[in-house]
């Protein structure tokens, strides 16, 4: 048996294998790690939210009556809205649920008569409902309908390798859902969690992607390394700068949790900093190595010092998109609040120091500069694990 196909079987063998421990941990139920899991009685006790189907839909106008006037041509919309529910206990009844529109907000949630809704529902202690309210569009169907389109484009057009992406994929969710986020909740310190699971993430993905060989291993180094130096540069930063990782309010809301007395925000900070980090990194890592594979095979005879000019040649004209992918990605997040603070005119000094600005700019940045420091990082260790062998064969051949 050739040596090739001993790795091609290892590679089968291996997907097999990340195929079955994922449909093992798919099976295993999903709860935190802390705190005591509320049945399902309790949980319809306290309130539940179930989805419905809008039947009809008319104007509360006797409560609308008791709402004082307004002014400035603002008004309070009750509307009652018959709704068959499709799910939960009471799935196939019939009820009125309330939405309120109030005309002073910008938000206002407006539903037609045939939509799909999720309706938060109360309960006596004889389980009857006693209050429902429309809380949300169901929005989760047609989430369904794009992520099937999604992984048809991936089969139809990568074949062999876009399964292999899906199950690349589903181990990444799995990872995040079963451990990252049960972990970070149980109280395990946030950097070392998360610098774990990334570098299993990433060694299982490009094993997967693209089997087991030097150019992988090279690829694997590589990212990792990169997102290790944006994580030591966010962490050296960002202890400069006094961040607390307490800028957003989603942040701040998590103090309030049952599980967030013990949370550890800078780490939290520095923890979104790797992950954010880590699709990029990936990318310009298995980039380069896969270049310099190529090109070794179509030149075996170049030299170490060749292919490494060549390899840095390759990575300065990635370098310059990837930066750029990474910096328009957080700022497409914060479009919004960019928005408002140059529509307020607020001072760019005071603009740059707030610690929510300033938290984004450490992670674009330290992101950037891990990235870019892959590019060095894996166009050496491919250099130092080519075939040097068949390279001196190859380049005896040709004298």
């Amino acid at each position: 048996m050739t040596k090739k196909s001993k790795f091609k079987r290892m590679d089968t063998y291996l997907t097999l294998a990340v195929v079955l421990i994922v449909i093992i941990v798919l099976c295993l139920p999903f709860s935190p790690l802390t705190g005591e899991p509320s049945s399902q009685q309790e949980q319809w006790e306290q309130g539940q939210t179930v989805r419905g189907k809008v039947l009809s839909i008319s104007r509360n106008i006797e409560k609308e009556q008791m709402i004082p006037d307004l002014g400035e041509g603002y008004s309070i919309i009750y509307q009652d809205v018959e709704t068959k529910l499709l799910a939960g206990k009471h799935k196939g009844e019939t009820i009125i649920a309330e939405n309120i529109i109030d005309e002073r907000f910008i938000y206002k949630l407006v539903v037609e008569e045939g939509d799909e809704v999720l309706i938060y529902v109360d309960e006596d202690h004889e389980g009857r409902i006693t209050e429902a309210y429309v809380a949300d569009i169901y929005r989760q169907k047609y989430l369904s309908y794009l992520l099937a389109l999604f992984l048809i484009v991936l089969v139809v057009f990568g074949r062999a390798k876009g399964l292999k992406t899906i199950i690349t994929l589903a181990l990444t969710g799995l990872a995040i859902l079963k451990l990252l986020l049960p972990g970070l909740l149980a109280g395990y310190d946030p950097i070392p969690l998360t610098v774990i699971i990334c570098a299993g993430i990433t060694a299982f993905t490009l094993f997967i992607i693209s089997g087991i060989n030097k150019k992988t291993i090279a690829a694997i180094i590589g990212t990792t390394g990169g997102v290790l130096a944006a994580g030591l540069i966010a962490m050296i930063f960002g202890s400069l700068t006094k961040l607390t990782g307490l800028g957003e309010h989603e942040t701040q809301m998590l103090a309030f949790i049952p599980q967030g007395n013990g949370f550890d925000f800078t780490g939290l900070l520095f923890a979104g900093i790797i992950i954010g980090s880590l699709g990029a990194v990936m990318d310009v890592g298995m980039s380069i190595s896969s270049a310099l594979h190529e090109m070794e095979i179509i030149k075996p005879d170049i030299t170490t010092r060749k292919l490494i000019s060549a390899g840095m040649n390759v990575g300065r004209d990635i370098m310059g998109t990837m930066a750029n992918t990474l910096i328009l990605a957080y700022t497409g997040a914060s479009l919004p609040l960019l928005l408002l603070f140059m529509a307020n005119a607020i001072p760019v000094e005071q603009f740059l120091n707030w610690d929510m600005i300033s938290s984004e700019i450490v992670r674009t940045l330290a992101g950037s500069i891990g990235l870019i420091l892959t590019i060095p990082l894996t166009t050496f260790v491919s250099a130092a694990l080519r075939d040097k062998k068949r390279s001196k064969s190859n380049s005896q051949l040709k004298d």
